[in-house]
C-alpha cells in the first residue's frame, strides 16, 4: 500500500509542476509549450529543495580549503 501512494504523491507532485509551468508559460504570452522548461520545472520538482551546506568547522579547514 505504501507503494501506491509513493506512486500517488510522485505523480500530484508531477502534475503540479507541470500546472505551475504551464500557467507561468502562458502568462508570459507563449503560443506553444517550452518542453525543455517543463522538463526542468518537473526535474526540480521532483527533486525537491537543494540541501544547505553548512560548511567547515575552523578545525577542518587547512591551506587547500580555507578560501
Amino acid at each position: 500500500m505504501a507503494m501506491a501512494d509513493t506512486e500517488k504523491s510522485r505523480r500530484s507532485i508531477i502534475a503540479a509542476a507541470i500546472t505551475a509551468e504551464l500557467a507561468r508559460q502562458a502568462e508570459a504570452g507563449k503560443t506553444g509549450v517550452d518542453i525543455e522548461a517543463m522538463a526542468g520545472a518537473v526535474d526540480e520538482a521532483l527533486e525537491g529543495p537543494p540541501q544547505i551546506d553548512e560548511g567547515k568547522r575552523p578545525n577542518e579547514l587547512n591551506a587547500t580549503n580555507d578560501d
